[in-house]
Parts: C-alpha cells; sequence; structure tokens
C-alpha cells in the first residue's frame, strides 16, 4: 500500500487541521520539550511550524530529544525539519537563528529556551501586549515533574499571573528545562503543551497553570 499524505479522520471530532488553518506556531528552543512538541503538532497535521534554535545535536541530547543518531553534529532546526517532514510530509520552516526581544513572532508561540533571562527578554521584547502573538505556552521541567503555562499575551489578568512566576538564572540552582530530563518526563509535558492548541482552537478554558508530576502521578491546574 502506498501512502501518499497523513489521514487525520481519527483526531477530528476533536481537532482539524482544516480548519486551524494557514495559522502560524513558533517553537522558540527546539530542544527537550520543543523537539516533541514541534514533532506532536505535526502529526495533529498543523502545517505552518516554525522552529527556531541556534544548537546542533549532541549525543546527551539523544535520550531525551526526539533526534536520532545520525543528527548528531547537524544544526537542531535542520534535522527537526527532516524528522517532520520524513514523517508526516509537513515542511516545517527552520530558523538556525535565536530569538530576541526584536524578533517578529505571530499566532501561538511556544517559549522553551533554556535560560529563564532570555524567556523574559523575548516576552518583554516580542511577545507582551503584541497583538498578533495570540497564546503563548512556555514550560518548565526537572526530572520528574514539571509546569505548563498558558497566557494570552494581550490579557491583563494572564501577564499579572505569569510575570508572578518569573525569577532570574541567578535565582535558579539549575536550568528548569534541560539539565535534568529523562524521557517519559519530556514527552509527559509535550503532550500536555500541544493540548494547550486543541483546548485554545476549540473555545475551551486553556487553563494559566498546570503543575504536572509523574511521582506519584497527579496533574494540578488553575
Amino acid at each position: 500500500m502506498t501512502v501518499t499524505a497523513p489521514d487525520y479522520w481519527r483526531q477530528l471530532d476533536l481537532f482539524s487541521p482544516d480548519a486551524f488553518g494557514e495559522k502560524e506556531v513558533h517553537i522558540v528552543g527546539v530542544g527537550a520539550t520543543g523537539s516533541w512538541v514541534a514533532l506532536t503538532l505535526a502529526k495533529m497535521g498543523i502545517q505552518n511550524l516554525h522552529l527556531w534554535d541556534f544548537d546542533e545535536v549532541e549525543s546527551h541530547n539523544l535520550p531525551n530529544q526526539c533526534f536520532r543518531l545520525k543528527d548528531v553534529g547537524r544544526p537542531k532546526v535542520d534535522a527537526l525539519a527532516e524528522i517532520i517532514r520524513e514523517s508526516t510530509g509537513i515542511e516545517a520552516t527552520a530558523h538556525n537563528a535565536a530569538v530576541t526581544g526584536e524578533t517578529s513572532l505571530k499566532g501561538i508561540v511556544f517559549l522553551l529556551v533554556d535560560s529563564m533571562d532570555v524567556r523574559q527578554d523575548i516576552w518583554q521584547g516580542a511577545i507582551k501586549f503584541k497583538l498578533p502573538v495570540e497564546l503563548m505556552v512556555e514550560t518548565r521541567m526537572a526530572i520528574d515533574n514539571g509546569r505548563v503555562y498558558t497566557i494570552r499575551p494581550s490579557n491583563p489578568g494572564d501577564i499579572k499571573a505569569w510575570e508572578a512566576t518569573l525569577y532570574s538564572d541567578d535565582e535558579a540552582e539549575e536550568s528548569p528545562c534541560s539539565s535534568r530530563a529523562i524521557s517519559p518526563t519530556v514527552t509527559f509535558i509535550a503532550s500536555i503543551a500541544a493540548w494547550k492548541v486543541i483546548k485554545w482552537q476549540n473555545g475551551e478554558d486553556i487553563q494559566r497553570e498546570l503543575i504536572l508530576c509523574c511521582r506519584p502521578a497527579a496533574i494540578i491546574g488553575s
């Protein structure tokens, strides 16, 4: 049997790629969480994906990121774009560059860089009160737990709630994104983050904060 394109019929009662259309989705940082988020969204049929990162794949990335042995030494965005194309036929746009507060973003933004200071710079310059950005999803992770934040960047209540959770790199003992990670935790967080797109598209409560625990298993939302 020759397969020419994915058939999304099993998910259409929940999420329709055609209804989502050509809305841009930017994944800023395609490491542990970001690589799985991007692949999951592509598997859902989201077409207009933009991948942002300036790192290369290293061997220590392989246990918890979606890259392959043959990708070591390649730019992450190029390798991930190839994985997405081979898995789904979707041509994601690879940006082998850093996002800053001066970068133009729109649609849905997954803010998944390692540094909290860099997150705040991107937030202040490229996302906060920027009308073209309709939704932002941000995640944080430890080895067996994590958090998923979802905010509307022009909603004062969402802004106040999210900014209250911020801290500097100096206050963090280690990076909340990728210093300690194991694949089951990473894929769990990435799946919940991808669900935010489904809930937003369907007009459901996006929930500003979700606390995810793997040991013991629990999800706490607000």
